[in-house]
Protein backbone atom coordinates (compact mmCIF):
# COMPACT_ATOMS: atom_id res chain seq x y z
CA UNK A 1 0.00 0.00 0.00
CA UNK A 2 1.34 3.42 -0.95
CA UNK A 3 1.17 6.53 1.19
CA UNK A 4 -1.06 9.27 -0.22
CA UNK A 5 0.74 12.59 -0.56
CA UNK A 6 -1.26 15.79 -0.91
CA UNK A 7 -0.25 18.13 -3.71
CA UNK A 8 -1.21 21.74 -4.21
CA UNK A 9 -3.55 20.82 -7.08
CA UNK A 10 -5.47 18.31 -4.92
CA UNK A 11 -6.69 20.97 -2.48
CA UNK A 12 -10.30 22.08 -2.96
CA UNK A 13 -11.15 25.31 -1.16
CA UNK A 14 -14.60 26.07 0.25
CA UNK A 15 -16.05 29.38 1.42
CA UNK A 16 -17.72 29.62 4.84
CA UNK A 17 -19.58 32.50 6.45
CA UNK A 18 -19.57 32.87 10.24
CA UNK A 19 -21.79 35.19 12.29
CA UNK A 20 -19.75 36.54 15.22
CA UNK A 21 -22.68 38.10 17.06
CA UNK A 22 -22.66 37.00 20.70
CA UNK A 23 -19.69 34.62 20.25
CA UNK A 24 -16.74 34.72 22.66
CA UNK A 25 -13.63 36.19 21.03
CA UNK A 26 -11.05 33.48 21.80
CA UNK A 27 -13.31 30.50 21.16
CA UNK A 28 -14.43 31.95 17.83
CA UNK A 29 -10.83 32.78 16.84
CA UNK A 30 -9.60 29.24 17.53
CA UNK A 31 -12.35 27.70 15.38
CA UNK A 32 -11.63 30.14 12.54
CA UNK A 33 -7.89 29.41 12.76
CA UNK A 34 -8.61 25.68 12.55
CA UNK A 35 -10.59 26.16 9.33
CA UNK A 36 -7.99 28.54 7.82
CA UNK A 37 -5.27 25.95 8.47
CA UNK A 38 -7.32 23.06 7.12
CA UNK A 39 -7.19 20.94 10.26
CA UNK A 40 -10.84 19.98 9.77
CA UNK A 41 -9.99 18.10 6.55
CA UNK A 42 -8.71 14.53 6.31
CA UNK A 43 -6.00 15.63 3.84
CA UNK A 44 -4.37 18.07 6.30
CA UNK A 45 -0.59 18.34 6.17
CA UNK A 46 1.28 20.94 8.22
CA UNK A 47 3.58 22.10 5.41
CA UNK A 48 0.81 23.12 2.95
CA UNK A 49 -1.94 25.70 3.08
CA UNK A 50 -4.94 23.40 2.63
CA UNK A 51 -7.48 25.52 4.52
CA UNK A 52 -10.67 27.20 3.40
CA UNK A 53 -11.85 30.80 3.12
CA UNK A 54 -13.75 32.27 6.08
CA UNK A 55 -16.03 35.31 5.93
CA UNK A 56 -16.88 36.80 9.32
CA UNK A 57 -19.86 39.15 9.65
CA UNK A 58 -20.90 41.18 12.71
CA UNK A 59 -17.31 41.32 13.96
CA UNK A 60 -18.17 44.38 16.03
CA UNK A 61 -20.62 42.35 18.13
CA UNK A 62 -18.09 39.83 19.42
CA UNK A 63 -18.25 39.17 23.17
CA UNK A 64 -15.45 39.16 25.75
CA UNK A 65 -15.56 38.04 29.37
CA UNK A 66 -14.20 39.54 32.55
CA UNK A 67 -12.55 42.96 32.61
CA UNK A 68 -10.85 42.55 29.22
CA UNK A 69 -12.59 45.60 27.71
CA UNK A 70 -10.53 47.89 29.94
CA UNK A 71 -7.50 45.74 30.82
CA UNK A 72 -6.52 44.24 27.44
CA UNK A 73 -4.28 46.48 25.33
CA UNK A 74 -3.12 46.35 21.72
CA UNK A 75 0.31 47.81 20.96
CA UNK A 76 1.97 49.11 17.82
CA UNK A 77 5.23 50.96 17.24
CA UNK A 78 5.97 53.66 14.70
CA UNK A 79 9.65 52.72 14.48
CA UNK A 80 10.77 56.02 15.98
CA UNK A 81 12.08 56.48 19.54
CA UNK A 82 9.15 56.85 21.91
CA UNK A 83 6.78 55.72 19.20
CA UNK A 84 4.93 53.02 21.17
CA UNK A 85 1.16 53.46 20.88
CA UNK A 86 -1.40 51.51 22.87
CA UNK A 87 -5.19 51.21 22.73
CA UNK A 88 -7.48 49.20 24.97
CA UNK A 89 -10.01 46.68 23.70
CA UNK A 90 -13.05 48.90 24.26
CA UNK A 91 -11.64 51.72 22.10
CA UNK A 92 -10.34 49.28 19.47
CA UNK A 93 -13.81 47.75 19.10
CA UNK A 94 -15.29 51.22 18.58
CA UNK A 95 -12.67 52.49 16.10
CA UNK A 96 -11.57 49.34 14.22
CA UNK A 97 -13.76 46.38 15.20
CA UNK A 98 -12.31 43.97 12.63
CA UNK A 99 -8.74 44.35 13.91
CA UNK A 100 -9.63 42.70 17.22
CA UNK A 101 -10.67 39.41 15.65
CA UNK A 102 -7.89 39.54 13.06
CA UNK A 103 -5.24 39.90 15.77
CA UNK A 104 -6.72 37.00 17.73
CA UNK A 105 -6.77 34.69 14.70
CA UNK A 106 -3.31 35.76 13.53
CA UNK A 107 -1.86 34.81 16.91
CA UNK A 108 -3.15 31.25 16.43
CA UNK A 109 -1.60 30.74 12.98
CA UNK A 110 2.03 29.85 12.15
CA UNK A 111 4.51 32.72 12.36
CA UNK A 112 6.00 32.28 8.88
CA UNK A 113 5.10 32.79 5.22
CA UNK A 114 2.57 29.98 5.46
CA UNK A 115 0.71 31.82 8.22
CA UNK A 116 0.78 35.05 6.22
CA UNK A 117 -0.83 33.22 3.30
CA UNK A 118 -3.49 31.74 5.59
CA UNK A 119 -4.53 35.06 7.12
CA UNK A 120 -5.27 36.41 3.63
CA UNK A 121 -8.14 33.93 3.37
CA UNK A 122 -9.91 35.60 6.30
CA UNK A 123 -12.46 38.24 5.26
CA UNK A 124 -13.79 40.38 8.12
CA UNK A 125 -16.79 42.73 8.09
CA UNK A 126 -18.12 44.81 10.98
CA UNK A 127 -21.70 44.78 9.69
CA UNK A 128 -24.05 42.00 8.69
CA UNK A 129 -23.44 42.14 4.91
CA UNK A 130 -20.51 41.01 2.76
CA UNK A 131 -19.65 41.23 -0.97
CA UNK A 132 -18.85 37.53 -1.44
CA UNK A 133 -22.23 36.17 -2.56
CA UNK A 134 -20.73 35.03 -5.89
CA UNK A 135 -18.58 32.45 -4.05
CA UNK A 136 -21.74 30.84 -2.59
CA UNK A 137 -20.45 30.56 0.98
CA UNK A 138 -21.87 27.94 3.30
CA UNK A 139 -23.14 29.03 6.70
CA UNK A 140 -20.92 27.63 9.44
CA UNK A 141 -22.37 27.22 12.94
CA UNK A 142 -19.71 27.36 15.64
Amino acid sequence: MKTYTVRKGDIKREWYVVDAQGKTLGRLASEIAKILRGKHKPIYVPHLDCGDYVIVVNAEKVRVTGKKLDQKFYYRHSGYPGGLKSINLRDQLQKHPTRVLKAAVRGMLPKNRLGRAMIKKLKLYAGSSHPHQAQQPKVLEL
